[in-house]
């Protein structure tokens, strides 16, 4: 296989319908372009899914910070450049920059990735994968400078806001809720009121457990030290369980 450059780069358009009221991207969308890159950068190198289905594993998203200045206009055109900086038998981290056509830089992502057996849903050996693969791919000089996900601790009083069920459309290829949904059903929490009084800066998500389509997800919310910062914990329950902790996020505005 040819060994091809260690960032990858991949062109993207802000479609009309997948942006908001002002004209901007949605934050759920971007966060699909961003998971998308990261697909195709791991195929293209020999390590993504194409080739982990066929091994009988895939890889899953552990933790995601997606910090921006800015987002597209409805038909901008925009980039995602995406790479790995490190690679542990258990996670790997990788970066995003989404950069437009003149340059403009709107933001920066930072995620945590692990690899699951498809049968046991337990973690796999990265570096097992071809030889360790992965690892002719780090990038650790390339500047991504937003901080990694801070540890969202939500205090035992934080307010249940909602509950929803979850359906087809919010199942994903590996057959749980997809990332980015949870992503959707959070920002959900504010009304387009507060949308067009501020702006997103950052969103932060880690993930606990998994949830399947038929579990009722339950959405709690806190304030930080400021009135535009927010934790969120989501958990789920369906008709056997108690609630389980599925994720949990923090939402900072401007």
């Amino acid at each position: 296989m040819e060994k091809l450059s260690k960032i990858g780069r991949y062109e993207f358009l802000a479609e009309p319908f997948h942006c908001d009221f002002s004209n901007h991207l949605f934050m759920g969308h971007l966060g699909n372009h961003l998971l998308n890159a990261a697909d195709f950068h791991s195929n293209d190198r020999g390590y993504g899914m194409n080739y982990l289905n066929t091994v009988n594993k895939t890889w899953v998203l552990s933790r995601l910070a997606i910090e921006v200045m800015d987002m597209p206009k409805a038909y901008d055109k925009f980039f995602v450049e995406t790479w790995v900086d490190s690679a542990l038998r258990s996670f790997t981290s990788r970066n995003f920059k989404i950069v437009g056509e003149s340059g403009h830089v709107y933001g920066y992502g930072k995620s945590v990735w692990a690899m699951i057996d498809l049968d046991t849903r337990h973690p796999a050996d990265i570096l097992a994968v071809r030889g360790g693969l992965i690892t002719e791919y780090i990038e650790t000089e390339y500047p991504c400078p937003i901080e990694k996900s801070s540890r969202v601790k939500l205090l035992v009083g934080a307010t249940p806001i909602r509950s929803i069920d979850t359906y087809y459309n919010d199942v994903d290829i590996n057959g749980h809720i997809n990332s980015v949904k949870y992503i959707e059903h959070v920002l959900d929490l504010w009304d387009v009121a507060w949308y067009k009084q501020h702006c997103i800066k950052r969103f932060e998500i880690a993930y606990v457990a998994e949830s399947h389509q038929g579990d009722r997800l339950h959405f709690y919310r806190e304030g930080r030290d400021s009135d535009t910062d927010f934790n969120v914990r989501i958990t789920k329950s369906n008709r056997d369980s108690a609630e389980v902790e599925v994720c949990r996020c923090r939402v900072q505005f401007v």
